[in-house]
């Protein structure tokens, strides 16, 4: 699991869970505290990312509206 920690009300919360099948990345976005949003991207095999969970983070980001002006990048 790791944190990412956009600003002091924002939080993103990243997890790797095994499947039958491969494994999944999930995220769930969290504001003041309450779970806002969450996705997840199921993987049979390895996909090159420039960081861990970079996919998913994206992909939260295209569903969530709380973070259309929020840049999400490697520092966070």
């Amino acid at each position: 699991m790791k944190l990412f920690k956009i600003n002091e009300n924002v939080n993103i919360v990243c997890d790797s869970i095994n499947t039958r099948s491969g494994f999944k990345h999930t995220a769930t976005l969290f504001i003041n505290g309450c779970e806002r949003e969450n996705t997840k991207i199921c993987y049979l095999n390895r996909t090159w990312e420039r960081f861990q969970y970079e996919s998913v983070l994206k992909k939260l980001k295209g569903i969530s509206q709380e973070l259309k002006d929020i840049e999400i990048i490697e520092a966070i």
